[in-house]
């Protein structure tokens, strides 16, 4: 397996910050086993692809050439989306 380093964006931080505890741990759980984890579809028509984890989504790209994900945005089902 190939090691990625996950990098967060401000907003994607910030969600994961207000969140509590046992669900921030589910999130982190899912997040650091990218980009083999399971639930991920690509977004029609972008680069980005979308994980999920129950109710909430994680939107993010990866870049293989240098081994980075960055993760972009994690919110709810129904608000993730309308921020694209």
């Amino acid at each position: 397996m190939q090691t990625y380093k996950i990098k967060f964006e401000k907003a994607a931080q910030k969600f994961l910050d207000k969140q509590p505890k046992p669900q921030r741990l589910r999130l982190y759980k899912a997040i650091y086993k990218l980009p083999d984890g399971t639930d991920i579809k690509k977004l029609k028509g972008q680069e980005k692809y979308r994980l999920r984890v129950g109710d909430y989504r994680v939107l993010y790209i990866t870049d293989n050439g240098i081994k980075v994900i960055t993760i972009e945005n994690i919110d709810n089902r129904g608000d993730v989306y309308k921020r694209l």
